[in-house]
């Protein structure tokens, strides 16, 4: 199937490593221009020549924190300022801590909210005249799971993860007469840096190696193993795509079958 990916704009946000990079080499390949950013201008220098050498396309790298509002705008726009226009925004960020309610401080809620909610809103009011102007975009949302089932000892993601799906889907309304498709999309148990630390935190917590919290977690799952970031990557470059034109305000599981709700 042709994406019709070619020369379109996408920015991902947070794309310096786990499932932001792999979703930003996956849409160069398909023959995006792609803005990554990240905070440490070091990985993400080290990004840009990994994407580049791997995609035959320079990506353009931006030094940004996705909690600050004036680092969102200025994404934005120095992606325009080099590509013309904005056609896609992958929303990501890192996960919030973890901990059960009684752990958490009100300082824990509002950083959690800043990261993983309000960066979001932040994005999509910024890109939102590029994309009206065009009669096109494409919004995918970055979630968890936990917008299906909550997880254990996460509760701040069980809270605004499941806000990033009720804002899509709100959105979804507003933004179909000009031609925007927002979509939220939650990784399952994919092996990332965030997996792997939420595992060994599962493995101090419970006595366990982090490759027994792995094996036992693995079974979990129908096809019997963690998914693998291009894998996420690849359903990601679908719903941002023009060949995606008539789903919005959906959200769908990467999870390898792991959630059995509905």
């Amino acid at each position: 199937m042709d994406l019709q990916l070619k020369n379109r704009t996408a920015i991902v946000l947070a794309s310096t490593k786990g499932l932001g990079k792999a979703t930003a080499a996956c849409l160069a390949q398909e023959g995006a221009n792609v803005t990554v950013c990240g905070r440490d201008e070091e990985t993400l220098a080290a990004v840009k020549k990994e994407l580049e050498q791997a995609t035959g396309r320079a990506p353009l790298a931006i030094a940004a924190d996705v909690t600050r509002a004036e680092d969102i705008v200025k994404v934005v726009d120095e992606t325009v300022r080099q590509f013309g226009g904005v056609d896609i925004l992958i929303n990501n960020s890192g996960g919030p801590k973890p901990g059960t309610f009684d752990t958490l401080t009100d300082e824990d809620w509002v950083k959690a909210f800043e990261l993983n909610l309000l960066s979001y809103v932040r994005a999509i009011r910024a890109v939102l005249p590029h994309m009206r102007a065009n009669k096109f975009g494409r919004i995918v949302n970055f979630t968890s799971t936990s917008i299906k089932q909550p997880l254990e000892n996460l509760i701040l993601s069980n809270t605004f993860r499941t806000g990033v799906a009720g804002l899509a889907k709100s959105l979804a309304s507003e933004l179909a007469p000009d031609g925007i498709l927002i979509n939220t999309i939650g990784p399952g148990r994919i092996a990332t840096d965030r997996v792997a630390q939420l595992d060994q935190i599962s493995a101090e917590r419970t006595g366990r190696s982090a490759e027994e919290v792995k094996r036992i977690e693995s079974a979990k799952i129908p096809l019997g193993r963690y998914g693998k970031p291009e894998e996420f990557a690849r359903v990601v470059a679908f719903f941002a795509s023009p060949a995606n034109s008539y789903v919005t305000g959906q959200s769908l599981l990467v999870d390898g079958g792991l959630v059995k709700a509905l």
